[in-house]
């Protein structure tokens, strides 16, 4: 017996030291680098590519030798990212203005044009990547015009691009949806419901969708990251406070997570990682955990300090 014991502790402090340490799931961490065969000289759009993790997506891409097209409604930060590329097709990625909250038709003119590019040769993969920013507020202080945006680009556009790109690789049998959601689809989110609604959304229609295409040919990945370290209008000191993922590192991720054909995978640190665990297997632990510091995180995001460290869970309530 304490053979075993002195055989088997060993492996389990070294599997706790990796999950401490680890900023994705264990099926993405143990997948190993992304396959570049998987990547090269394929076309890949990538919608809300202008900035942060976008920018870091096209990036990634490109160096693994695809033909990338840059999407985003501002045309000057896209230029931008299209002169950052290195890869063999990096001199001929091809950029898109444009909004996927738009009209169906005013869309159906963007596919066109996407599908044309690279002679024509289609889409094998498209990264929705496009969300609305999240305002940290109480769901009774929601605005309806804020909410009606939310929706209008995280659901209403990416269900629309979805639609109007599924014919083209049906009739090809073949392609790819990347879906860069959140762990906000996965875990309640106190301070950002709005935001948490759509992507539940989101997943709730790439899981189905899934199960409609798959023997078609059509693959659909949802990746969910956590706290991601981008640039924004939280203040530095709040960007201390919570540790966070790098986008590039995050970019580097989802793109490894489609390549390896994973139908979903997360990428944080601890403690969002470890909750997301919680969440898919014992969830009414999970629903404790974050009913208890549910107020907490609220009114932590009004004050600038941290919502994402085990703190929230350790304070008193005022």
């Amino acid at each position: 017996m304490l053979f075993l014991v002195l055989l088997v502790l060993p492996l389990v402090l070294l599997a706790l030291h990796f999950f401490l340490r680890a900023d994705a799931d264990f099926t993405l961490m143990l997948k190993g680098p992304t396959p570049r065969k998987a990547i090269e000289n394929k076309v890949v759009w990538i919608v809300g590519a202008s900035q942060n993790i976008g920018e870091e997506l096209a990036k990634e891409y490109s160096i693994l030798g695809a033909k990338v097209i840059l999407t985003s409604r501002r045309l000057n930060e896209l230029e931008r990212v299209k002169t950052s590329l290195k890869g063999p097709h990096a001199s001929n990625a091809v950029v898109l203005q444009g909004d996927i909250s738009v009209s169906v038709e005013q869309l159906k003119d963007l596919v066109q044009q996407a599908e044309a590019a690279f002679e024509g040769s289609g889409i094998d993969i498209v990264v929705q990547n496009a969300a609305c920013p999240r305002p940290k507020l109480a769901a009774v202080d929601f605005p309806d015009d804020i909410l009606q945006r939310t929706f209008d680009v995280n659901v209403l556009g990416v269900i629309r691009l979805t639609q109007l790109l599924l014919p083209g690789m049906l009739r090809r049998g073949r392609g790819h949806f990347v879906v860069v959601s959140s762990s906000a689809a996965k875990l309640p989110s106190p301070g950002q419901t709005v935001y948490s609604a759509s992507k539940h959304a989101v997943n709730g229609f790439f899981n189905s969708l899934r199960s409609e295409v798959l023997q078609s040919g059509v693959k659909v990945t949802l990746v969910c990251p956590g706290p991601i370290e981008v640039a924004s209008s939280e203040t530095g000191e709040q960007k201390k406070l919570d540790k966070r993922v790098p986008a590039q590192r995050c970019a580097e991720l989802i793109v490894r997570a489609g390549a390896h054909d994973l139908m979903e995978a997360w990428v944080s640190y601890q403690p969002i990682l470890l909750l997301l665990y919680v969440m898919q297997y014992l969830p009414a632990l999970a629903f404790y955990v974050i009913n208890k510091v549910g107020p907490r995180r609220v009114k932590s995001y009004a004050e600038g300090s941290s919502v994402y460290s085990m703190g929230l869970l350790l304070k008193k309530s005022s």
